[in-house]
């Protein structure tokens, strides 16, 4: 693991530019992770990322479909909402290796939940709430993963 970055934000605007940032630099193959509470912006930095990717038409988050696929930017994007996921195979069922290890771009929201079939390499990104900062303050860490896969 290797912390790359350490932000701060103050507005729901700095978390979406933050997405639109990385989403602009995005390459094909690259997995993101994103977790934190609910109400901390996961949306709107999903939104900004795939603004950067050039997708135009609305994002929100796929809560009952696990997985939502854009298609009109410069990748294709594969946003997961595991949060109500039941058992991993749910994974299986709808083929998240052909997202995971495509030519687009994955964001995978409550990650944690299927750590065990996340690849060896992917970008977590936190999102956390610090109040004693303001209600809109939010810090953002972004750290680079690599594990060993368990064989």
């Amino acid at each position: 693991m290797k912390k790359l970055k350490e932000i701060d934000s103050y507005s729901p605007e700095d978390t979406f530019a933050l997405g639109r940032e990385i989403g602009e630099e995005a390459k094909p193959g690259e997995i993101y992770t994103l977790i934190g509470d609910l109400g901390v912006g996961k949306t709107v930095f999903t939104q900004g990322l795939a603004a950067g990717l050039g997708i135009d038409e609305p994002v929100n988050s796929p809560t009952f479909t696990i997985v939502q696929i854009y298609e009109d930017g410069r990748l294709p994007f594969y946003h997961f909402d595991v949060y109500r996921i039941g058992d991993i195979s749910e994974m299986d069922e709808i083929g998240y290796e052909d997202c995971f290890y495509g030519q687009g771009v994955c964001l995978i929201e409550w990650a944690d939940l299927i750590e065990e079939i996340l690849p060896e390499k992917y970008t977590k990104i936190i999102i956390q709430k610090d109040l004693e900062k303001g209600f809109d303050y939010r810090r953002i860490l972004i750290e680079e993963m690599e594990r060993d896969q368990k064989g």
